[in-house]
């Protein structure tokens, strides 16, 4: 029989020594580390490294400091959280490490011990709990907070904060955040709830599945609408599972690993009908493609996870290796592109999506240094560890070209954090998505035919 999510977090651990300080199940997996020599081509991949200078904030440093809680040298405490759960998350290490170390899979469950062992408390656990299991698992509650937001910026209420000043009683990094909050349009999951599915515009070629997303369907539907008009102007019947879930990418981040594989189940059959999931969040999709780690000591589910993880499909890889009608609209701007984390280092997806941009007519790409550096989002980073993440930030920003248009990229924390940078350093370029300029390009062609 297999294990509930409730029985892998109370069994003791399999420890690989009697003195692991490891005190509960799905504890870091020595075979992560065991490659690892210490030999420092890491170093220079990793961004909190590159700013403090200090090991323990290295990835080669974690690696050592999570080996020696397995081998009781270290306890779980205070001075192994603090490094911990200062990693970005960004897997930029493991892009650079000649034995492929995962040092990220050992972070996050590091985190999970942690949170068992050291469990967040007073107001910071309070509002742990509510956005991370009474918010986001919840689509009910998404939506009522969209329609609250929507209310905030179109009612006139947003205009009076701002032009009071009642912002400045918020913290400095969440004002930044209100001043380059997207529109919130409706929901594309509440828009199309009646239909089964969404008809391609021409001959069915594929039928896929779509993750909407939590935040990305309040914050972004607008790019999930993007994305559903370029499936099926290409072939695509589009599914729009209604029982889908949040991914549980920021769960697993924050060390809530029970969470995480009940989001993760909820999805697994949510889309076990779906031949393909097409995911437009470069986060979602890297969880989702890591699902088995969490059910590591759980063989039912694991094999299930593993199924499911060989179906989800960044938008831009999918479009590249299924073929995609090459829009005849110009499209006149200076681009470049900043890969997002979870795509290049998680996922291997760089260049497809920099060959979609430069197949529509009329965009000049233009090379950013270090376009897979780390903005600083990661995930909800840029909230927990703000002045590390603004650090961050302004490195990245400073590898962006200043004579270029739009910046595009492929994950909505992504677009959040690069906007604030855009606006924080005085530039004027517009954040987008990938896919959203492949369906700009194709109404643009459309709305020309119509006017002939």
């Amino acid at each position: 029989m297999s294990q509930t999510a409730s029985s892998v977090k109370k069994e003791p651990a399999c420890s690989t020594t009697s003195l692991s300080n490891y005190l509960w199940s799905d504890h870091p997996d020595e075979n992560k580390w065991a490659d690892c020599v210490h030999c420092g081509m890491c170093l220079e991949a990793c961004p909190t490294y590159e700013i403090t200078g200090q090991e323990q904030h290295s990835p080669r440093g974690r690696v050592h400091l999570i080996k020696s809680v397995s081998e009781g040298k270290l306890k779980v405490n205070e001075q192994f959280m603090d490094p911990v759960f200062a990693c970005l998350d960004c897997k930029a290490c493991t892009t650079a490490c000649p034995a492929d170390v995962d040092v990220g899979g050992l972070i996050e469950e590091a985190r999970g011990q942690i949170r068992q062992a050291m469990p967040l408390t007073g107001w910071k656990g309070t509002v742990s709990k509510f956005f991370l299991q009474g918010l986001f698992p919840h689509q009910n509650r998404l939506n009522s907070l969209g329609n609250l937001l929507k209310f905030y910026q179109k009612s006139g209420v947003q205009k009076v904060v701002r032009k009071t000043g009642m912002l400045h009683v918020m913290p400095q990094h969440l004002m930044e955040m209100e001043a380059i909050m997207p529109e919130v349009k409706d929901s594309v999951r509440k828009k199309y709830k009646n239909e089964q599915v969404v008809k391609s515009k021409g001959e069915t070629k594929h039928e896929v599945a779509l993750l909407t997303g939590c935040v990305m369907d309040v914050m972004f539907s607008d790019i999930n609408e993007s994305t559903v008009n370029v499936l099926t102007r290409n072939g695509n019947d589009v599914t729009i599972p209604q029982t889908q879930t949040c991914c549980g990418a920021l769960h697993v981040h924050a060390g809530d690993r029970e969470t995480g594989r009940k989001l993760a189940k909820q999805n697994i059959e949510a889309f076990k009908d779906s031949e393909k999931v097409i995911v437009n969040a470069a986060g979602c999709g890297c969880a989702m493609k890591e699902y088995p780690e969490l059910f590591r000591e759980d063989p039912e589910w694991r094999d299930k996870a593993e199924a499911f993880s060989e179906k989800v499909e960044d938008i831009s890889k999918y479009l590249y290796d299924t073929g995609y009608e090459t829009p005849k609209a110009e499209i006149n701007k200076r681009i470049t592109y900043h890969d997002a984390c979870h795509l290049a280092h998680g996922q291997g997806v760089r260049q497809q999506p920099r060959d979609l941009l430069l197949d529509i007519p009329g965009v000049e790409m233009v090379h950013m240094p270090n376009a897979d550096r780390c903005c600083g989002s990661a995930g909800i980073y840029n909230i927990t560890n703000p002045e590390m993440a603004g650090e961050v930030l302004e490195s990245k920003m400073e590898n962006v070209p200043e004579d270029v248009e739009m910046i595009a990229m492929g994950n909505p924390g992504c677009m959040l954090q690069m906007a604030m940078g855009v606006q924080k350093y005085g530039r004027n370029q517009k954040i987008v998505h990938t896919v959203q300029l492949l369906d700009w390009a194709y109404q643009k062609e459309d709305s020309v035919k119509e006017g002939e």
